[in-house]
């Protein structure tokens, strides 16, 4: 017989308890399954897995995906207001005289078989340009970087919604028990420039069952924290200890049933695999030597975005679901031709790499790579204009964002902005489109993908997003 509060608490908690005991109660082997709350897919997925090279500070389109060649004759005019049309800026433009208009001091040369635009600045990304598919048409609602990124990670602009990452691991659940289903690895990039904060609700769980937010690998010491045995303890006691406390924790189940308890006993189960299955993941002296100078010079420097992405490979060959990288310092206000040739150093040859190395162990079919940022930046000038030096401001109007593989067409530019690379001219891809058809390729209706909190149905989508049907294959 229930009581009142086991009733209420159970009732609660609803079919996402109630698959979360099923979680639990599968064996904990490697390379083992664990059905999400969706049990199956709504449809058959094209990816199995997400690598989200997320690049935190909005990179210029400009100069890297949206080849704009006629910016030339309009180089140090004021931006006109027809092309304006009254849109909001931030403060650290907002105050300036003029809008001058700024051409990029970068080349652009056609690559690959499908002669997609590519920017001097990433001569590898030029090298599997058939691989790649541009959106050039990409448009966000924010304007400053937290709720920018909070944006693109969660589907809104305001913390306190679940991270695509945990509404993966929540819904198809993971294919290694040994490793999360949620991995975020996190780079610094080499411009020198103050790099955005980083909050860990861009891969919390918000009102999800707690297990499914993201697990950060720390680039240096022990990549988890406290997962170690301590001195004086072996497997045996940490496995007695383990053993006992869930007993505990489930007698607290029955009497309260609130789903944290069995949240915190799959935990403890994940943190006590992750024990021999984080070390051996973390060591690449196995790795041929082929491989990590694919990679580039960086590779062995942990922490770096080399090193990164290639850890990225290794945690998508062992299953794991949404595998997160944040690469800071792609925020150009001022010196921006330096700076972001240095950023590029860091990224195009790993990213390049990994692509390839994805392809070469047939991982790139259903394997889903995402490129981008929060926002682009301004095709005006922010400070003073020369034709070697620029920065640019934020601009979430008109952006790009680079996706491979996964079931996604190569070698397409899709959509287009105008001249002046500021508006969007034809097929535009909202933040909600995006995420929607990302969902779909991995087989998830990304309208029936949802969670009941607090009397409402929730969503990564919310109420809107619509599937890119023209950039899947």
């Amino acid at each position: 017989m229930l009581t009142r509060r086991q009733f209420f608490g159970r009732a609660s908690t609803g079919i996402g308890a109630a698959a979360l005991g099923t979680l639990l109660g599968a064996p904990s082997s490697s390379g083992a399954r664990s059905r999400g709350v969706l049990g199956l897919e709504h449809h058959a997925p094209k990816a199995k897995r997400i690598i989200y090279l997320f690049q935190s500070g909005g990179p210029s389109q400009m100069e890297l995906f949206d080849y704009k060649p006629g910016l030339e004759r309009f180089q140090g005019e004021n931006l006109p207001p027809s092309i304006r049309q009254g849109q909001r800026l931030t403060t650290m433009t907002s105050g300036q005289s003029t809008l001058p208009v700024a051409a990029s001091k970068f080349a652009f040369e056609r690559r690959g078989k499908s002669g997609l635009w590519l920017s001097e600045l990433l001569p590898h990304l030029g090298g599997v340009a058939d691989e790649l598919c541009i959106l050039r048409s990409m448009h966000t609602e924010a304007i400053n970087h937290d709720p920018g990124m909070t944006f693109m990670q969660t589907g809104s602009q305001q913390p306190g919604r679940p991270s695509f990452g945990a509404w993966m691991s929540y819904g198809l659940g993971s294919e290694n028990e040994d490793l999360p289903g949620f991995v975020v690895l996190v780079s610094f990039g080499s411009s020198g420039r103050p790099a955005q904060p980083l909050r860990q609700n861009l891969w919390g769980a918000s009102f999800l069952p707690a297990e499914h937010q993201g697990v950060s690998l720390r680039p240096s010491g022990d990549p988890v924290l406290y997962l170690a045995n301590p001195p004086g303890v072996n497997d045996r006691s940490r496995r007695r200890m383990l053993d006992t406390v869930a007993t505990l924790n489930r007698a607290q189940y029955e009497e309260f049933a609130d789903p944290e308890i069995q949240a915190r006993i799959a935990q403890y189960e994940m943190a006590y695999r992750m024990q021999f299955s984080v070390p051996e993941l973390a060591d690449i002296t196995k790795e041929p030597e082929s491989v990590l100078g694919m990679y580039g010079p960086k590779v062995r420097e942990r922490g770096s975005y080399a090193a990164n992405c290639l850890l990225a490979r290794r945690l998508a060959e062992r299953g794991v679901r949404f595998i997160q990288l944040y690469h800071r310092g792609w925020d150009q206000h001022g010196n921006l031709p330096k700076d972001l040739a240095l950023q590029c150093g860091d990224v195009d040859q790993p990213t390049a790499a990994l692509i390839r190395d994805l392809k070469q162990r047939g991982l790139l079919e259903d394997t889903l790579l995402v490129w981008g940022g929060e926002f682009g930046r301004t095709v005006y000038c922010q400070g003073a204009l020369t034709r070697e030096n620029y920065g640019r401001d934020h601009h979430g109007r008109c952006f790009s964002v680079m996706l491979a593989g996964g079931g996604i067409k190569g070698g397409l530019a899709f959509g287009e902005s105008d001249d002046y690379a500021y508006n969007i001219a034809r097929d535009p891809v909202h933040v909600h489109d995006l995420n929607a058809t990302l969902l779909h390729q991995l087989g998830v209706d990304h309208e029936r993908l949802t969670f009941r909190n607090q009397g409402r149905d929730y969503r990564l989508t919310d109420v809107h997003g619509q599937v890119v049907d023209d950039i899947i294959a």
